[in-house]
C-alpha cells in the first residue's frame, strides 16, 4: 500500500529539511522503496510546490530535478516538532543551484544515507548534517553524523575534491575534538565531561568515540575514488585515538553499508563490516 498523500507530503518535507536537497529517485528510495516509479513522490513534491507560499523549490540541470525546502518549508518542518534542532539550517537552494561540486557533494551524501537506510544500519531520519562541534582550535563541522541502529553514532565525511592535506587536516580536527578537555564543573556524583562524552558516550560513558567514516565519491578531473582511497591510506598515519575507516561510494551502494566495505586506516587492506571496526585506542 502506498502511503497516504498527507503522510507522504509530511515525510518528503521533513526529509528535504533534514538532508537539504534530494532527487525524486533518492526520495523514493528512502520513503517508498517498494514502489516501481517516482510518481507518488513527484505528486507530493508538486503539491508542496503549489502551496502558497511554496514549501519546496527545485532546480533543473542535465534533465534532472533537484528539490529543497524553502524558508516557509523549513518553518513548517520545524513546527512539526519532528525535526532535530540545529543552528544555521539552510534551505539547500544554493546547493541545488550550484555550478560547482557543491550539489554533487550533497547528492553523494544522500546516496550514502540511502545505502545505510536500505541496509537498516541507520534510519534516514537519524542523520544530522553539518552540525558544529567545539574544539580548542575552532569548530569541527562533520558532513554528517549518523545515529546507528545499535544506538552508537558515526561521523561521516564525503570526499570528492578535497586535497589530501585538507583531508588529513580535518582528521586532525577530529582528534582535537576527541582530546578536548572536559568543560563544565561536574558535580559530586559525576566528573566533568568533554563535549563528545556528553553527546555520544552515553550516561555511563559506555560508548567509545564514534568512528570516522570517509566515503570517496567520483568527481570530474579527479583520480578515481578507489585510487584516492588508496593514496589516503598511504598518507595517513594512525597516531590518533580515533577509528578511521574508508570506502568508495560505488562499493557502498553496490554491496551495502552492512557488508565488509570498510577499510580501517592502519589495519591493512582487508575490509570489515561496520559492526566489526576496531575500538579506538
Amino acid at each position: 500500500m502506498a502511503k497516504a498523500g498527507a503522510d507522504l507530503r509530511g515525510e518528503v518535507l521533513l526529509t528535504l529539511a533534514q538532508l537539504r536537497l534530494a532527487t525524486p529517485r533518492q526520495l523514493k528510495a528512502l520513503l517508498l522503496p517498494h514502489q516501481q516509479d517516482t510518481d507518488h513522490v513527484r505528486r507530493a513534491l508538486r503539491n508542496l510546490l503549489d502551496e502558497s507560499p511554496a514549501l519546496v523549490g527545485r532546480t533543473h540541470r542535465a534533465q534532472q530535478s533537484y528539490w529543497y525546502c524553502t524558508p516557509a518549508g523549513l518553518a513548517e518542518a520545524a513546527a512539526s516538532g519532528e525535526l532535530a534542532p540545529t543552528t544555521g539550517r539552510t534551505t539547500g537552494k544554493r546547493i541545488a543551484a550550484s555550478k560547482t561540486g557543491l550539489r554533487e557533494h550533497g547528492l553523494a551524501l544522500v546516496d550514502t544515507v540511502v545505502a545505510f537506510h536500505q541496509a537498516e544500519m541507520a534510519d534516514h531520519a537519524d542523520w544530522r548534517v553539518e552540525v558544529a562541534h567545539p574544539t580548542p582550535a575552532g569548530n569541527l563541522v562533520p558532513d554528517a553524523v549518523a545515529l546507528l541502529a545499535n544506538g552508537s553514532s558515526a561521523f561521516v565525511e564525503i570526499d570528492r575534491t578535497m586535497s589530501y592535506a585538507r583531508l588529513l587536516a580535518k582528521l586532525e580536527r577530529y582528534d582535537a575534538y576527541r582530546n578536548a578537555p572536559p568543560s563544565g564543573r561536574g558535580n559530586a556524583a559525576r566528573a566533568p565531561r568533554s563535549h563528545w562524552q556528553e553527546t555520544y558516550a552515553g550516561p555511563s560513558l559506555e560508548r567509545p568515540f564514534p568512528p570516522l567514516l570517509f566515503v570517496f565519491a567520483p568527481a570530474p578531473r579527479r583520480a578515481a575514488p578507489d585510487t584516492r582511497e588508496t593514496a589516503f591510506h598511504d598518507r595517513a598515519r594512525p597516531n590518533w585515538r580515533i577509528t578511521v575507516a574508508t570506502t568508495t561510494l560505488h562499493q557502498l551502494t553496490r554491496d551495502g553499508a552492512d557488508r565488509s566495505v570498510w577499510r580501517v586506516v592502519g589495519h591493512g587492506e582487508d575490509r570489515r563490516a561496520l559492526t566489526a571496526l576496531p575500538k579506538p585506542r
